[in-house]
């Protein structure tokens, strides 16, 4: 429960007046503490959501159903968990705890980082704001569309190729996997709760930490250098790419951010914004962490980056 304690505490930071601190905060402490409790109120819904639909599938639904409803062929169930974020509308921090929940129902490390790598972007909610912002101009939506989709079967067969997928697990998430496959005689009920509790414990301090870099890495980066090159075709898509990292805006909303920076913008450097940010922005890659290796987030990271640049770079001869 330490990340729900640092959540009252920077929320308390930034909601009291300032005339109840005897030297007043510095105007960049308190923005980047605005940031880090804005980020964490914008996301602390969709974590919730997820850690129900993970204890769902961890003690409620039989294991061998999401097996059954799966096609044999590794490729043709890559491509089907590619889509199933089109059922579950969350943005990528629900998806972390969703994902542990599917693998500790059985679902192979390179199938769950597919489904974990196109949720936040496959979804019906990021597919409606996406359009309400850019509608089909200059192919925005579509490359948003396509492009996670490419990322996330890129990643999940890359890792498919790995000889020993389990060594990619941290070893704390394998022991809740392995607390799981020795389920005790308990009740569903207390084992839901147990569960729930255990999710939060894993999920909430890497929460509080993303939503604390991206606080103070959003008041440190100068906007107006990013604005000064944002009309270049090249060092644009650099500059929304790098901004993405650090923003942690949930991808249900962030096409609206990301409007805020068209007029100044080209649209592949938009396109990259929107792919790179749901994928691995800071907040993401502190949730990720609570289950995989370090070298898995370098790997994805390595995919996730280059291709956006490619995508982006190809939006931007075509618009």
């Amino acid at each position: 429960m330490a990340g729900l304690a640092c959540v009252f505490v920077l929320t308390g930071i930034v909601l009291l007046p300032q005339q109840y601190f005897r030297d007043p905060l510095p105007a960049r402490l308190q923005d980047g503490l605005t940031l880090a409790v804005s980020v964490l109120i914008e996301s602390l819904p969709f974590v919730i959501l997820g850690i129900l639909l993970s204890v769902v599938i961890q003690v409620w639904v039989p294991p061998t159903v999401i097996e059954r409803m799966l096609p044999r062929r590794a490729w043709a169930r890559r491509a089907v968990l590619s889509l199933l974020g089109m059922l579950i509308p969350v943005c990528e921090c629900g998806n972390v705890p969703f994902a542990r929940g599917l693998m500790m129902r059985g679902l192979s490390v390179p199938d769950t980082l597919t489904f974990l790598i196109a949720a936040p972007i496959v979804n019906p909610i990021v597919i409606l704001t996406t359009h309400q912002a850019f509608g089909w101009d200059d192919g925005i939506l579509v490359a948003r569309l396509v492009g996670g989709y490419l990322i996330a079967n890129l990643i999940g067969w890359l890792y498919s190729r790995h000889p020993d997928p389990a060594s990619l697990l941290t070893p704390s998430f394998r022991d809740a996997c392995d607390a799981v496959a020795a389920e005790s005689s308990e009740t569903r009920a207390h084992r839901s709760v147990r569960q729930a509790v255990v999710e939060l414990r894993a999920i909430m301090p890497a929460l509080v930490i993303g939503s604390a870099i991206a606080g103070a890495v959003q008041v440190l980066i100068p906007r107006d250098v990013l604005l000064a090159i944002g009309s270049d075709p090249v060092l644009s898509i650099f500059a929304m790419t790098s901004l993405a990292l650090v923003v942690a805006i949930c991808s249900n909303v962030d096409a609206f951010f990301a409007l805020s920076f068209a007029s100044a913008f080209t649209p592949g450097s938009i396109v990259a914004f929107l792919i790179v940010g749901p994928l691995i922005d800071v907040k993401m890659l502190a949730l990720m962490r609570t289950t995989f290796r370090t070298r898995v987030l370098i790997g994805i990271v390595a995919v996730v980056i280059p291709a956006a640049f490619v995508i982006g770079t190809a939006v931007n001869l075509l618009a």
